[in-house]
């Protein structure tokens, strides 16, 4: 009896004589990434989320004028910190606030500044090209409008903005080929209001942004459910794009991807980094936009289709979420320093570091990727050829497939430099099929679904 995994090898060894690859890419070169992984540090993060708590409240209404309290110092501070990165790799970043005035809304009834800090750090050969990773910065007790007692916010999310933070000191000591913004995202608990403005400037100024790494809540692991574990991590993916036209919709009916999204491919894509670069750290996918019924900073940027999941801890505790700081039968309240684990988090934002550096380096995302074998022996791919300015690292493309109920990719084969690929004899319709694009180095982009339902963007 043959299985699966058998027919699929005998299938793949049928097929590599389509044509002859002379330039495979050397995947030793990607050795950096694991320098990369290795020189985040905890103590860093750990300093930056003190400082962070140590501002009181970092509530989207409190106070913008001290310097020592509320959302106006803290993000100030933000901008600081990231200019002082920038100072250390020669001006190599672009700090910046964005933002917008926000007002008449159920958390923001009246007139309020909503700012957020970003830093750009530009590619050398594809500068418009943006792959981001962004923390929140505000913070809240119960009262989600009580803007004046202490809200330390140590987890949810001044993890996520210390990670970013860390990621930009350590990745701003290399060059890369695509763009990295570092985002840190005011007005999250009020209305996801910071993701909303950065989402709508990438749409008007036509970022090409393949990819939204939202960091909340990347250091607890002492779960409400008495778990307590710090070797996994969840990434949450759309499946179907929200902005799917009725025609594409259809298309999709007859020939899948609703759990090819770009959105799940890149998760994927981040699963299989942490197998590779991050120790004892196994990654969770989730087919689902957020936590059940519940939302997050990538969400502004999946709704105009952008690529974009949440990273978090897997294990949360309500306790110390969106709570008055208090002690209860005994059961401590609030979202304090004790409650974050400074080594995971670090573990955390070196995957965040992993995945920014891999996409940057590597050519984009093939785009027009098109299929075609229906009543067919074989399966054959098409894709427009990189723009050779843009990614001159580029050493060709490889096409991955799977079973149709398998989780990650199963079987790859590297084509070359070349736009079109037939797998002789791998039939249609048993597999999923995607394309990535590699470089000289074996860096890769995240596979490319045929078709509207996985495509990246131009």
């Amino acid at each position: 009896m043959f299985t699966r995994s058998a027919v699929a090898s005998a299938l793949v060894a049928g097929c590599l004589s389509f044509s002859a690859i002379a330039d495979t890419p050397n995947h030793a070169g990607t050795a950096p990434l694991y320098d990369i992984a290795g020189d985040i540090s905890a103590k860093r993060i750990e300093q930056d989320i003190t400082s962070l708590v140590n501002f009181g409240t970092r509530h989207t209404l409190s106070e913008t004028q001290s310097d020592t309290r509320g959302i106006g110092a803290a993000r100030r501070w933000i901008k600081q910190e990231f200019e002082a990165i920038s100072k250390n790799c020669g001006g190599c970043l672009e700090v910046m606030f964005v933002g917008d005035t926000i007002s008449g809304e159920e958390r923001i009834p009246d007139a309020t500044e909503v700012i957020s800090v970003i830093a750009i750090q530009r590619g050398s050969t594809d500068p418009d090209r943006y792959v981001l990773m962004s923390g929140d910065i505000d913070s809240r007790v119960s009262d989600v409008m009580d803007a004046t007692s202490d809200a330390p916010g140590a987890n949810d999310n001044a993890s996520g903005v210390a990670g970013t933070l860390e990621a930009a000191r350590v990745l701003s000591q290399y060059q890369f080929n695509g763009s990295i913004v570092y985002a840190a995202l005011a007005g999250e608990e009020q209305g996801l209001f910071g993701g909303k403005i950065l989402a709508a400037k990438a749409q008007k100024e036509g970022w090409r942004l393949k990819a939204v790494l939202n960091n909340d809540m990347i250091g607890n692991i002492e779960g409400i459910n008495g778990v307590i574990n710090n070797t996994t991590a969840r990434l949450f993916a759309e499946g179907t794009r929200v902005t799917e036209t009725d025609s594409e919709a259809r298309t999709r009916r007859f020939t899948g991807g609703e759990v090819d999204s770009p959105s799940r491919n890149l998760a994927r894509y981040i699963d299989k980094l942490a197998d590779q670069y991050i120790e004892n750290l196994d990654t969770m996918v989730v087919y689902r936009l957020d936590r059940f019924g519940r939302g997050g900073h990538h969400r502004p940027f999946n709704d105009l289709g952008y690529p974009g999941i949440r990273i978090m801890e897997t294990n949360e505790n309500y306790h110390r979420q969106h709570q008055d700081l208090r002690t209860e039968e005994g059961i401590q309240y609030g979202d304090t320093l004790e409650g974050v684990n400074f080594d995971y988090a670090a573990k955390l934002t070196a995957l965040n570091a992993v995945s920014l550096a891999s996409m940057a380096w590597a050519p984009a995302p093939p785009a027009g990727v098109r299929i075609e074998g229906a009543v067919e022996p074989s399966t054959t791919l098409r894709w427009n050829a990189a723009d050779d300015k843009q990614n001159p690292q580029l050493a060709g493309y490889k096409i991955y497939w799977r079973y149709t109920d398998a989780p990650q990719w199963q079987f790859s084969k590297f084509v070359g430099k070349v736009s079109q690929a037939t797998l002789e004899n791998v039939v249609i319709d048993n597999y999923f099929f995607g394309v990535a694009s590699v470089s000289k180095d074996g860096y890769e982009s995240p596979v490319v679904f045929p078709g509207a339902a996985g495509s990246f963007g131009e």
